[in-house]
């Protein structure tokens, strides 16, 4: 038994036995997360083609002995989605429930202590590549449903399970699928079980991230590349001038001096509510070496969440291998991400940052920009919409807590895409934490936090499943409607 934290007071019988049940059984849940974790789902790489049809295979198999219909595979011209309902709660509330199968790749391999694909129990962690980002949170949804309709022969909500396969890649294919399939798909809202916990000891509740737009953008200034003592001085640099049009980017503090990016300044709530997570600023930044940077009318929670920020995510031209060749650079290159925050539209930022980049760069260099098509909105789910009001609930009763809403810095593309194209809300309800090594060697995923999850989901399920599927919906357009 690894249930620590958390502590509910008593509840029904009902939900207590389903609770009991996950709880009794947590050796063999283990056993089966393992097992998914086994299968090398990497989106982004060819090379692993046959472990992402392994772990279609595997959710296919898990989510029709579950005792879901319709199971099925969504194909939007990418990796598919694994797709399975269960409708059997008239007039209650249907629910999307979202994981992801992919993961990131295991590189560097030689820093692993272990094999990133042979999961290994040590410490009350469960150490593997995605056991953190997200099969553990996933599993933790999945084994909610089947306990449901294991124990009771029910869920107190009608379900319909969407495992998306490209997260990683920053969902190509979804708005495909969601546009394909968008009958099946309908839904009141969704639960996420991507999305970490903001702290270990203190309850939060996500409400919202920023979005993202990202860039590749190429000067040339010559034909070739030349000798710097035959040109050095009369010739344009190519890494000279991205280092001018780089610069134009941000003012002196770090701020975006770019008017056309800049944001509306974040409501007194929403800075309220930053103000409320405990933070330690200077500990965040001092964590990793770095020196604070940035508007400085601003926290550095709020630079992280409230405020856009852009950045260069590599920069290279020229010679870059050992010793010295002394050339002058005819290209070089850049890569940029611009993370935007509600009240900016994705489409005029995007043109802003591109106008302004053409603008910096002289005449008479060559300039070219290649967007990447990975962007996405920032999204803002209301404080008062009924998935909220329950896990706050759920959470206050189970730690004694009220729990501290908080925004992401990151970027989550099903958010904004449902809201768009079926106005479903998600709440975000994983379990990982942060300092979990995500996306880096010896991920991990405490076993403790798989425990809370199975706490914590049934109870949220139930919570739901009170109203009315009316009830519901109108308390979610009233949240909406402000």
């Amino acid at each position: 038994m690894y249930l620590e934290s958390f502590s509910y007071q008593e509840d029904s019988v009902h939900i207590d036995a389903i609770v009991q049940d996950l709880l009794v059984r947590q050796d063999e849940i283990v056993d089966r997360l393992c097992a998914f974790l086994r299968l090398p789902s990497v989106s982004t790489d060819p090379a692993f083609a046959g472990g992402m049809l392994a772990a279609q295979t595997f959710l296919v198999d898990w989510l029709k002995r579950m005792g879901l219909d319709n199971v099925q595979l969504l194909d939007g011209g990418g990796h598919s989605a694994v797709y399975g309902a269960w409708n059997g709660a008239p007039g209650r509330p249907t629910l999307l429930i979202y994981g992801h199968y992919d993961v990131q790749p295991p590189d560097p391999l030689e820093a692993w202590i272990t094999p990133p694909f042979e999961p290994t129990l040590r410490d009350g962690r469960v150490y593997a590549r995605g056991a953190s980002d997200v099969k553990g949170s996933t599993a933790i949804a999945l084994e909610t449903i089947a306990a449901f309709l294991k124990v009771r022969g029910a869920c107190p909500v009608n379900v319909k399970v969407f495992l998306e396969g490209e997260e990683e890649t920053n969902s190509p294919s979804l708005r495909a699928i969601v546009e394909q399939y968008r009958d099946l798909l309908q839904a009141d809202g969704m639960i996420s079980a991507d999305g970490a916990r903001a702290h270990c000891e203190i309850p939060t509740i996500n409400v919202g991230s920023r979005g993202i737009v990202e860039f590749e953008i190429s000067i040339r200034t010559a034909n070739k590349d030349v000798h710097s003592g035959r040109y050095g001085g009369a010739i344009r640099n190519a890494a000279h001038e991205m280092a001018r049009i780089i610069a134009s980017l941000h003012d002196d503090v770090g701020g975006i001096a770019i008017p056309g990016l800049m944001a509306p300044i974040p409501s007194l709530d929403a800075r309220a509510e930053t103000a409320a997570f405990p933070f330690d600023a200077a500990a965040f930044v001092t964590d990793v070496g770095a020196r604070a940077h940035g508007e400085q009318a601003f926290s550095v929670r709020e630079r992280l969440t409230l405020r856009p920020a852009l950045d260069v995510n590599g920069m290279w031209g020229g010679y870059t291998g050992f010793g010295g060749k002394t050339v002058i650079p005819s290209t070089a290159h850049a890569k940029l991400s611009l993370r935007t925050v509600p009240g900016q539209d994705s489409d005029q930022v995007s043109n802003a940052l591109k106008t302004h980049l053409r603008a910096v760069c002289p005449p008479d260099v060559e300039f070219s920009i290649d967007d990447l098509g990975t962007g996405s909105g920032a999204f803002s789910l209301p404080t008062g919409h009924p998935l909220v009001l329950a896990a706050k609930k759920v959470l206050s009763e189970a730690t004694g807590q009220e729990p501290v809403l908080v925004r992401l810095g990151g970027s989550i593309p099903i958010t904004v895409i449902f809201q768009e194209l079926l106005g479903v809300q998600t709440l975000m309800f994983g379990f990982a934490l942060q300092d979990e090594d995500i996306h880096a060697p010896n991920e991990f995923f405490r076993l403790t936090s798989l425990a809370e999850g199975l706490s914590a989901w049934p109870r949220l399920l139930e919570k739901v499943g009170e109203q009315s599927a009316d009830e519901f919906r109108s308390m979610a357009t009233a949240a909406e409607k402000g």
